[in-house]
């Protein structure tokens, strides 16, 4: 009887700070300083000039859209951010495009763990990015699962796609803009989301 109490008590508390993260800037820099959430990005910003060929070759960097020199300078600045914040980072995982791969080890500075799971579920389309459908759960059910897991003293980093982020949590996030983060706090019942944070909002947020 306890323990259901207190899993309870702990799914409520989870719940009730989840819209005070969101709003204030002070707590969530706070929050993820004591780790435990999941920080979800879009990669960082592309050079449009350049188009993935399909099926992917992974090795191959004239076959893939790549970070435009913004992108880069922007990952570099986000992950400045987090260090200055104290924002502790464990495992990263992205797809295995190279413009998923770069903005996570531009962030946070180390090896990343590229994912099929997490690699464009458009396959590289147009039209697919600029509408995502949000019904692909080949690549959502994935993705949910990484954001429910859970992550002591520490916070996961996954770096995947826009199309991607639509089939793991729904069609209302198809407007995530590129470098753009979802942070969501893992829970008995799933992943809650606790903030989204664009690019430059990063830089924005006060230092304790």
């Amino acid at each position: 009887m306890i323990r259901i109490a207190l899993h309870l008590a702990l799914l409520l508390f989870a719940i009730s700070i989840a819209p005070a993260i969101a709003s204030d800037p002070q707590n969530l820099a706070a929050a993820l300083k004591q780790g435990g959430y999941v920080i979800v990005f879009r990669h960082g910003a592309t050079d449009e000039s350049q188009k993935d060929i399909y099926p992917f070759r992974f090795d191959d960097m004239k076959a893939q859209r790549q970070l435009s020199d913004k992108g880069r300078e922007t990952a570099r600045a986000i992950g400045a951010a987090f260090r200055e914040l104290g924002i502790p980072i464990g495992v990263v995982y992205t797809s295995r495009l190279n413009r998923a791969v770069e903005t996570g080890k531009l962030i946070a500075a180390k090896d990343v763990t590229p994912k099929d799971e997490l690699t464009d579920s458009g396959a590289g389309s147009a039209s697919s990015m600029a509408n995502p459908e949000g019904n692909n759960e080949r690549f959502g059910r994935p993705l949910r699962e990484l954001a429910e897991a859970p992550a002591a003293q520490v916070n996961i980093l996954i770096v995947t796609h826009k199309t991607n982020i639509a089939d793991g949590f729904g069609k209302g996030y198809a407007d995530v803009q590129e470098g753009e983060a979802l942070i969501f706090r893992p829970t008995p019942s799933g992943a809650s989301l606790a903030a989204r944070v664009k690019a430059d909002e990063w830089a924005k947020l006060p230092r304790s």
